[in-house]
């Protein structure tokens, strides 16, 4: 039988990064494959319904219920794609008994991961780390998720002792670029709740997440000669850094934490009389996140009122919204899992998350899903590592949360 580890690396070794530019679902083709090998390993363990939706592109698969008592019925989810970092030539190496040193990633190169730049890394001393080569990103977000969750379902069928309802778990295709979750049918996955194994570090345990919104600042101006310009130019280079000096300049990522929120400017692309911005907006709590949208409307109220013409066009959309409206009224869920990581040995790290997950969007179709943690570090880079031991703690978690003796 395969170990865990040699799961892990079998699957982190396969390139399935996302595309933000494809129209595709999956968005490339390496995530279709992937899916094909998941839904085999999923039949090789003994899972049942087995399927690979073909609107959406996710593996689901079910673990019937062995008991007559009236349990909820649980669902586990991950997704199958990496962030837009290289992904190509992935070449893990496991590192035993951390020494709680700098870690040489790439000789040739000389890379490092060095304690001072992350020095998260003091926590692993003694544990079994799994590291990049330095030139590419691992992949455990989130193929340690699914790795945990396969794992979990084969020891259950393994110890058919362990009483427990049914049990689902889903494998989704782009989440990194923000997709997955959007054509995600919760009419074939039948369950009362369900987790995001997709996490980071050991007892992490997340029900709020941000709102979320895109802007699309659209800027027209008038370009003429500068030697008669005065009184008729309106120049988009300036009239882009007087837009955004309207917004609130405290409220930026760099200068916030826990629950506060953000504008961020992403891009700008502007000349004399055209021009473009495009931001994104971050709250959790919903009232803010509407405040913030309004920001962006008056600026540019203000603006075509001081110009006399319409040099600011503005489009928002939605992305997701915090998970927590949909979970605070299921809190069962919660307490589930805090139980199980502790009977696990793992003491909860209860705190927003300041991004997104499936999750948020999942528990607005009316499956409410939190989000645990996987063991995995230093995410979308070359310094990404997971962990051996708190990728066990992982499974133990997912296996204490099924049992309905717990």
């Amino acid at each position: 039988m395969e170990t865990m580890l040699e799961r892990f690396i079998r699957y982190t070794k396969i390139n399935t990064r996302s595309n933000e530019e494809s129209t595709t679902v999956p968005s490339t083709e390496s995530q279709v494959a992937f899916a094909k090998m998941l839904a085999e390993d999923l039949e090789r363990i003994g899972m049942q319904n087995v399927m690979i939706n073909p609107r959406n592109g996710f593996v689901t698969a079910a673990l019937p219920a062995n008991t007559d008592k009236k349990v909820p019925a649980i669902g586990f989810i991950a997704h199958m794609d990496t962030a837009d970092y290289n992904a190509e030539g992935i070449s893990p190496r496991v590192i035993e008994s951390y020494d709680g040193k700098d870690i040489l990633l790439n000789e040739k190169e000389q890379i490092y991961s060095r304690v001072k730049d992350f020095p998260n890394l003091k926590n692993y001393v003694g544990k079994t780390l799994i590291v990049t080569d330095g030139t590419t990103l691992l992949g455990g977000d989130d193929k340690a998720g699914i790795v945990e969750i396969m794992e979990a379902l084969q020891y259950l069928m393994a110890h058919p002792d362990i009483e427990h309802g049914l049990v689902m778990c889903a494998f989704g295709p782009d989440e990194e670029i923000g997709r997955g979750a959007n054509l995600f049918e919760p009419d074939t996955f039948p369950v009362d709740f369900a987790y995001t194994v997709d996490g980071s570090c050991l007892g992490e345990l997340e029900y709020e997440t941000f709102n979320a919104a895109g802007a699309t600042v659209t800027l027209k101006g008038i370009s003429v000669h500068p030697g008669s310009a005065k009184n008729t130019m309106i120049n988009c280079n300036k009239l882009a850094m007087e837009f955004d000096r309207m917004l609130p300049q405290c409220a930026v990522p760099e200068l916030t934490e826990g629950h506060e929120g953000f504008i961020m400017l992403q891009s700008t692309t502007t000349s004399i009389d055209s021009g473009e911005m495009s931001y994104i907006i971050r709250d959790h709590d919903r009232a803010a996140f509407e405040a913030k949208k309004q920001l962006f409307l008056l600026a540019g109220k203000v603006l075509n009122e001081r110009y006399g013409m319409d040099v600011v066009t503005i489009s928002m959309k939605d992305s997701y919204y915090n998970m927590y409206e949909i979970i605070k009224d299921h809190m069962e869920c919660v307490d589930i899992a805090k139980r199980a990581m502790e009977e696990a040995g793992v003491k909860p790290i209860i705190q927003p998350i300041r991004g997104g997950t499936d999750g948020s969007k999942i528990s607005f179709m009316g499956i409410p899903t939190p989000n645990i943690f996987t063991g995995v570090e230093n995410l979308h880079g070359r310094h990404e590592f997971a962990c051996l031991d708190d990728m066990q703690k992982a499974v133990a978690t997912i296996v204490n949360i099924c049992d309905t003796n717990k």
